[in-house]
């Protein structure tokens, strides 16, 4: 992957670094990973970051240096790719998998799959979630191929340019349709898991639309505006209608062995190409036949 910056008679930056971090909007940290690696060329050539630009002038960023990516074990775990290009790949996470490896279960993670998958075609590259599910969420799940796409869409998952949509099924009928929950989430005292509707806690909006009710039951459509640990989890318990199979939040269910919750769609501006892009999970079977009525 290469970025590219023609300067233009009417340019306003004056050296290559002020195209780096203006133009491309390259992290501090990342142009030191670039100038040790020598990928930042001028007209073809290695260069030295204040050096002063002029008209017809061409800058170049080789993003295509390998990694060390020992530190995570390949493991044939089947892939659901929705989508891949050079930038990054969008998988639909069953549910039951964590994204990550910790230090007791270092294996059987969607990220060793992902490293296995990147062995496979040759791409020595970090293994780079950019966004994060629990074990028993399904949907969605969006890893970056280089540390610079992974910075452009952190930097979109941090302002309102990217839109998460989930689906849930929580327990009773909503008087409200839609409605908008705006309260505060923190840590719950003395939990490193739980988190708890808090004055003290960090902003959290989710908005929510009933699609179905059936059988004591309802389908939200449920829209992020913030992204907080556990943060729909937490919402649809403070209005009284907990996810159904969560047992952090509310309790366990007969008829789903996990929470019944889904990343179903993501939308935000492609990185390179400036274009919107979007991607939808289908439901999986367990959610899908609990809304058919078929249990």
């Amino acid at each position: 992957m290469i970025l590219k910056y023609i300067v233009e008679r009417n340019n306003k930056y004056k050296t290559i670094r002020e195209v780096l971090k203006n133009e491309f909007k390259i992290s501090s940290r990342l142009l030191t990973k670039l100038r040790s690696n020598k990928k930042v060329l001028l007209n073809g050539f290695s260069t030295y970051f204040d050096k002063e630009i002029n008209f017809n002038d061409i800058v170049e960023v080789y993003l295509n240096y390998e990694e060390d990516n020992s530190n995570i074990v390949p493991n044939n775990i089947p892939l659901d790719i929705i989508y891949e290009d050079e930038s990054f790949i969008v998988i639909n996470k069953p549910a039951g998998i964590a994204i990550h490896p910790s230090c007791l279960h270092y294996d059987n993670s969607l990220s060793n799959g992902v490293k296995y998958y990147f062995d496979k075609i040759g791409l020595k590259k970090k293994i780079r979630p950019v966004n994060r599910l629990d074990k028993d969420t399904s949907g969605l799940v969006i890893f970056a191929k280089n540390e610079y796409i992974q910075e452009c869409l952190v930097r979109q998952m941090n302002s309102a340019l990217f839109y998460k949509e989930y689906m849930a099924i929580v327990n009773g009928i909503l008087e409200q349709k839609s409605g908008v929950i705006d309260v505060s989430i923190a840590r719950k005292e003395n939990s490193i898991i739980e988190r708890c509707v808090s004055n003290d806690g960090e902003n959290a909006v989710t908005l929510y639309e009933v699609l179905k009710s059936f059988d004591n039951l309802s389908l939200l459509k449920c829209i992020l505006k913030t992204g907080r640990t556990h943060q729909i989890r937490v919402h649809c318990k403070f209005i009284g209608h907990p996810i159904i199979g969560d047992t952090l939040y509310g309790t366990k269910s007969d008829i789903i062995s996990r929470q019944a919750l889904h990343a179903y769609k993501v939308k935000f501006i492609h990185p390179l190409y400036n274009n919107t892009v979007e991607f939808c999970a289908p439901l999986p079977d367990d959610f899908r036949k609990i809304i058919e009525n078929e249990i």
